[in-house]
């Protein structure tokens, strides 16, 4: 026998369904009756458990010391123990709370741990059943190796990867890996091709997903990591080392630029007071007060109430995210990956066309519930209809194992989905289920088989008679049919009659329907066999497993083959996951804003197109790409064609994240949404990952940066628009931090430069930092979102946050602010003493700040044409500083811990009115720009012309 350690050489991916069950027994060194005892022990000794492997956490103290990577908190902790050093207790308190606070909120923002492969350990199964010595037996399913023999049935939970070598009606539900919803028949025979897609292996069962019904036994091929289950944590993991938010980026690239300046500044004017022969502690304070002036201490903390402020907005629109960045992540999306089922489809099988007696119907309404109706020509139907489509729904409601209840007001199906749709059908077009069960209990049934693609269910008719009920493939059914069904009785079927139905099977698949064919026939049989049959039905109960095996044996001839033959042939129901009535415009705005829409799912290829292009995803030239086809591609060739393919379709977990990964390298923002296991890698890899709150499984909200709480599209949409809002905010305050930063640096530079004391202490720098300019900014951080934001196509990836326009006006500013408070400081220093001049240069600057804070809230616009009372906060907000501010210096306690003097109310107002110079400037200019550009109203941000359509 082979060694355990040569099986776990097995190779993922392998193709296992292309090999016989015999050649798969060999490989394995196993056989029909499982393995010893011993040789399991054996493999699971050498192999390890049949259990996930979790990733390293990351510990809490590894977080907080993350808060401290950025080079602009290491120069605000140098400054802070530089000024402790020289005895500046209160700035050097000022200084370090801030770099603590800001650590704090940082640390609670990332303090929860990576989940995601945690959460996919709770989708294996517990225990499993498994054929050793012979026996069956139930172990834990850690225990699994690979050889094992499972015994697979209904509402079991698949233990590991095996390969089918038995199989009776079975059905797997594999919406884990695959995301769709719908049972997958399953069968034994070997499959001709290496290259099939995961949701088309029939002959094989995996991890994590579940049995719907029937019976099998399979040989297990992979366990753990080695898993299809294993290969989507180890992607997760893989992904979840991607780099940080575009936002992030450009901050932090920023945040070095700034820094760098400042200390060259800082170094050029400290040696230059050496020359000059200025006292080291004097030089010291003045470089430690340039580095205050030219950090602007405040932004990080509104950056962050930015953000926090954007994720209780979006709370409110059904938005709920999980980590800070991508909300503004969002805003810069460029392209959104989205999956079909659920999301953009309602994710609810529904019939939506019936064909009986020649003639065509609509069926309206969606999902399980009772609301809609069924339509002939547009509209409801009238009596004379009523006796064909009852012929038609009897067989839908006769043939059917599914029921509907009622939970949270939501209707939903207990049992197969598709029979769960042709209930709710049949119900809306007037079948009373309850009826067929009472006047025709069912007395036998023979399941559905994937080789005979047809399920019939045996009744008793009242007059002690046996019809059988059958649906099935209509092709196939078709080939079984002797009679037709025509309105007013029952005639042989002809040739024509034949084409004419294949014709309409074929219409209505070419619509995206899944066509099912419904026929029926009387049956023959003894009056004691039907007794007998009626005693079997009442002890063993309705469609019960003992009923189907006993009158199997006891009524001689009710086979498939001799039951499914001479049908006479009723209708066509065709039905399918009907998309949401919102996608539509949500995909429409979409476009409108520039962002690229693609669809990625599991679904067949000619069922995605469709749904596509009735959406408006793709166009009538656009097919969908199946998986297969991206194997076949490098990664190099699917960077070049990735943005001219709309529709991805039956494509793995893998394809998902390489698609991620090819717009990525394309200069794309990525947005990728999903519910299932599968979805999890390419959201944990995309730069703004998208879980589904109601049909999401856990893996993929952890995964995720965002949960959508109603599974909807357009809630997607609605949070793109906060994210462009948030971004020219952020924008918008960065520019108003940074002016006034530049402002402080001049007047520090020049007086320097020039030889005359230094203008402004650390405390009135950190003051105007945080309290004149922090405070106004987080006002308008919290400026209303424009309401032309989505009719501008999105930024690019590689753009600046800080491009030529924004240098030109923080520039700009800087040198007008700057220029009137050393204007002031020089005048006042000529007659005064220091303190006063710094006392005046501190006011004058103060003011100039907050009353620039209402020309901020918009590049274009001037405020004059900004409604002042849209942001009330800014008001209140600038009236306290200006309150505070005079009081300093009519207050003696605040006066002292600001180390101001005291000036004369009519010097306040002098001082005020010179503080307004450079908004009154900086507005003329807005003015003259906008006739320039020949509009007086052009929007905040300019119109990326070169995004992706």
């Amino acid at each position: 026998m082979t060694t355990a350690p040569a099986i776990a050489a097995q190779p993922k991916g392998k193709a296992w369904h292309s090999q016989s069950a015999e050649e798969v027994l060999a490989e394995v060194a196993s056989t029909a009756e499982g393995l010893s005892s011993q040789e399991a022990a054996q493999r699971l000794a050498a192999n390890g458990p049949n259990e996930l492997k979790e990733g390293k956490r990351i510990s809490p103290w590894q977080i907080l010391l993350g808060q401290f990577k950025s080079l602009l908190i290491w120069i605000l902790i140098a400054a802070g123990v530089i000024s402790g050093v020289l005895g500046e207790v209160v700035d050097a308190i000022a200084i370090l709370a801030i770099v603590v606070l800001n650590a704090v909120i940082g640390f609670y923002q990332e303090f929860n741990a990576e989940k995601s492969i945690a959460a996919l350990k709770k989708l294996t199964a517990p225990q499993a059943k498994v054929r050793r010595d012979g026996k069956v037996i139930s172990i834990p399913a850690s225990g699994i190796v690979t050889g094992d023999i499972l015994a697979l049935e209904a509402g079991d939970l698949v233990a590991a990867d095996a390969r089918l070598l038995t199989a009776a009606s079975l059905k797997c539900i594999e919406a884990t890996l695959t995301g769709e919803s719908e049972a997958e028949n399953k069968r034994p025979a070997t499959l001709e091709r290496d290259e099939v897609p995961l949701g088309d292996r029939e002959n094989m069962v995996f991890m994590g997903t579940s049995v719907a019904a029937g019976t099998g036994q399979a040989v297990v091929v992979a366990t753990a990591m080695n898993t299809e289950l294993g290969r989507i944590a180890g992607l997760i993991e893989e992904a979840g080392a991607e780099e940080r938010t575009p936002l992030e980026k450009k901050l932090e690239s920023f945040g070095r630029v700034l820094v760098w300046a400042a200390l060259g500044i800082v170094a050029l004017l400290f040696v230059l007071g050496l020359l000059r022969g200025t006292k080291l502690l004097e030089l010291f304070m003045t470089s430690v007060s340039l580095a205050v002036a030219a950090v602007p201490e405040g932004l990080p903390a509104v950056v962050t109430v930015s953000l926090a402020l954007g994720v209780l907005r979006m709370s409110r629109r059904r938005a709920l995210v999980r980590k800070l960045p991508a909300v503004e992540t969002l805003g810069s999306t460029t392209v959104i990956c989205t999956d079909k089922t659920g999301t953009l489809t309602v994710g609810e099988m529904t019939v939506r066309a019936l064909y009986v007696a020649g003639q065509s119907y609509a069926v309206t309404g969606e999902g399980y519930g009772p609301d809609g109706e069924v339509r002939y020509e547009g509209k409801k139907v009238e009596a004379q209809h009523a006796a064909p489509l009852l012929e038609l729904v009897t067989v839908l409601l006769g043939c059917n194992n599914a029921h509907l209840v009622q939970e949270d007001g939501k209707w939903k199906t207990v049992g197969d989905p598709t029979e769960g749709a042709l209930l709710a059908a049949g119900l809306k077009a007037g079948g009373d289920r309850e009826r067929v069960e009472k006047e025709w209990p069912k007395h036998h049934e023979i399941p559905f088989d994937s080789d005979r693609k047809l399920s019939a269910v045996i009744r008793e008719l009242p007059d002690g008679k046996l019809r059988a009920f059958v649906n099935g493939a209509p092709d196939v059914l078709l080939e079984r049919c002797a009679n037709l069904y025509t309105g007013t009785g029952v005639r042989p079927m002809t040739d024509a009659d034949r084409q004419h139905i294949l014709a309409q099977n074929t219409a209505m698949a070419q619509q995206a329907l899944r066509v099912l064919g419904s026929a029926w026939r009387d049956l023959e049989i003894n009056q004691p066999v039907a007794a007998d049959v009626r005693r079997l039905s009442s002890s063993a109960g309705t469609g019960q497993s003992l009923l189907t095996s006993a009158a199997t044996n006891k009524v001689d001839g009710l086979t498939a083959e001799n039951v499914e033959r001479d049908l006479v042939f009723v209708g066509l129901t065709g039905m399918y996951d009907p998309p949401r009535q919102e996608a539509k415009a949500a995909v429409a705005k979409c476009h409108a804003a520039g962002i690229r829409v693609v669809m990625i799912t599991g679904d067949h290829p000619h069922t995605a197109t469709a749904i596509a292009r009735e959406i408006g995803i793709a166009s009538a030239d656009d097919v969908a790409i199946a998986g297969v086809e991206l194997d076949k591609m490098s990664d190099a060739e699917l960077h070049k064609r990735v943005s001219k393919i709309a529709v991805y379709a039956r494509v793995t977990a893998e394809h998902k994240l390489r698609i991620i990964r090819a717009w990525k390298a394309n200069e794309a923002v990525v947005a990728m949404t999903g519910d299932g296991v599968n979805d999890a890698p390419a959201i944990k890899g995309a730069d703004i990952g998208i879980a589904m709150g109601r049909a999401g499984t856990e893996v993929t909200k952890q995964a995720a940066d965002m949960i959508i709480t109603d599974d909807n599209f357009a809630t997607i949409v609605a949070a793109v628009e906060e994210g462009r809002g948030i971004y020219a905010n952020i924008r918008k305050t960065l520019q108003y931090l940074l002016a006034g930063n530049t402002g402080e640096l001049l007047l520090m530079t020049v007086c320097v430069i020039i030889g005359l004391p230094t203008p402004l202490l650390p405390i009135h720098l950190l003051w105007i930092n945080l309290v004149t300019d922090g405070l106004p900014a987080l006002c308008l951080a919290t400026d209303p979102i424009d309401p032309d934001v989505m009719k501008r196509h999105p930024r690019r990836r590689s753009e600046r946050i800080t491009n030529r326009s924004f240098l030109r006006t923080m520039g700009l500013t800087g040198f007008l602010t700057g220029g009137v408070a050393f204007a002031v400081y020089l005048y006042v220093l000529k007659s005064g003493t220091t303190e006063t001049a710094r006392t005046y240069a501190f006011a004058v600057l103060v003011f100039a700040e907050l009353l620039r804070s209402f020309g901020a809230r918009s590049e274009t616009k001037p405020v004059w044409r900004i409604p002042l009372f849209t942001n009330v906060n800014l008001i209140i907000v600038v009236a306290i500083s200006f309150g505070l501010q005079v009081w300093s210096q009519h207050n003696a306690m605040l006066g002292r811990f600001l180390k101001t003097s005291s000036m004369p109310f009519a010097d306040c107002f002098l001082l005020l009115a010179l503080g307004a110079i450079p908004l009154l400037v900086l507005e003329l200019v807005k003015v003259v720009r906008n006739q320039r550009r020949g509009a007086a109203s052009l929007p905040d941000q300019p119109v990326n012309p070169t995004a992706p359509r």
